[in-house]
């Protein structure tokens, strides 16, 4: 597993030294107090995802929190230029496909998307067919999940649509 912050067992990447100064002069109690606190907070105002298939002891679906750090993943510049070039594509991709789904239709003509994957999911809105957003922004969040994956000669960043939401 690649470390973010560690180039070994000691030595800390450089965009990190700063971060690692001040989390080193923080107690511990306090770290867990933060974290605990945070998982309050992503409970109460709902920052989960559901488990489907998975079913709590009561019959419900699971709801499990949105995956996070205290100890954010600090992104050097010279990645992030690549990074946000990426993040930009496939943003722009998935808002040209809901405006398709929701006008032309070409890509369930074309059968790239079954028709009943977009008909029968729950989150369709045929409501909004023909409406056309500002500036076909029809996603204003996507979860882009940005993993750093091994290469044959160095490490790379993916980027991957996790669960977008795309409501109008």
């Amino acid at each position: 597993m690649f470390d973010e912050m560690n180039a070994s067992a000691d030595s800390v990447r450089a965009h990190y030294q700063g971060y690692q100064r001040w989390l080193l002069r923080q107690p511990q109690d306090t770290m867990k107090a933060k974290r605990a606190e945070a998982e309050m907070i992503f409970r109460r105002v709902g920052i989960t995802f559901a488990v489907y298939g998975a079913k709590d002891e009561d019959g419900s679906g699971t709801e499990r929190l949105i995956p996070f750090d205290l100890i954010p993943r600090i992104i050097p510049s010279h990645e992030w230029v690549s990074m946000e070039k990426g993040l930009i594509q496939r943003t722009t991709a998935l808002n040209r496909f809901i405006h398709d789904v929701y006008h032309d239709q070409e890509i369930l003509k074309a059968g790239i998307v079954p028709s009943e994957q977009i008909f029968q999911n729950a989150q369709f809105r045929p409501e909004m067919m023909g409406v056309d957003v500002p500036n076909n922004v029809y996603s204003q969040i996507s979860g882009i999940d940005i993993v750093r994956a091994p290469d044959a000669n160095r490490r790379r960043r993916i980027l991957c649509a996790g669960r977008q939401f795309a409501r109008a």
